[in-house]
This record gives structure tokens, C-alpha cells and sequence, in this order.
């Protein structure tokens, strides 16, 4: 599977058709958190594409929380999941509880833990 195919005859500029791309794998599970991505040179050769195209990209994915740039570490599809608004909800409304019942972060985690495995 190709990561990105680029439609030379299109409408859509490059820059977009990768940025549009890799934004749909990645909402769509087919580019998992975590998955490395190519560095912005590899692609662009693998692509035929100018670097300075697919930096746009990736800029553009970076700047919508699609994507994480950490420098040599690489660029990796980002965690949806810390960003998603029912978990940080849920999460939000676990810290009261436990803290009005007096547990500590520790405790609290703990809890969370011993509840994760089925």
C-alpha cells in the first residue's frame, strides 16, 4: 500500500492531495498513532515532488494535530485519543470524583489500572 498517491492531471494542489491523505489514514486508522511517517525528502522523492511541497504538508498536518514532529526521533501520526473530548470528559470527572473522595493521584491511577484489563 502507498501511503500517498499524487494525481499529477488533478485540480487539487500536491501539497494538498498529501496533506488530505495522510490526514484521511490517519482518521481513519489505516495510519495508526505512532506510525512513523517518511522523512519530508524521502517522500518528496518517492513522490516526484519538490520537498519544499510535502514540508507544506506536513507543517499543515502538524499545525491540526495529525501529525508530531520530534526532530531525528522522526515524524509519527499523533495520539487522537488525548484529544478527544468524551475521554477528557470522562477523565475530568474521574479526577473530581477521586479527589472528593480523597485519594491521591497515586491511588487514583491505581484504580484505573486494576480496572483497565476485562
Amino acid at each position: 500500500m502507498n501511503l500517498v498517491t499524487i494525481d499529477a492531471a488533478g485540480s487539487e494542489p500536491p501539497y494538498e492531495q498529501v496533506r488530505r491523505q495522510i490526514a484521511q489514514g490517519a482518521a481513519s486508522g489505516a495510519l495508526p498513532a505512532g506510525h512513523k511517517l517518511p522523512t519530508v525528502r524521502q517522500l518528496a522523492t518517492d513522490l516526484g515532488l519538490a520537498a519544499n511541497t510535502v514540508a507544506k504538508a506536513y507543517r499543515a498536518l502538524e499545525t491540526d494535530g495529525v501529525i508530531e514532529t520530534h526532530g531525528r526521533g522522526g515524524t509519527l501520526i499523533a495520539s487522537r485519543r488525548l484529544t478527544d473530548p468524551e475521554a477528557e470528559a470522562g477523565a475530568q470527572t474521574y479526577a473530581r470524583l477521586a479527589r472528593t473522595q480523597g485519594l491521591s493521584l497515586d491511588e487514583a491511577i491505581r484504580l484505573v489500572e486494576q480496572s483497565w484489563t476485562p
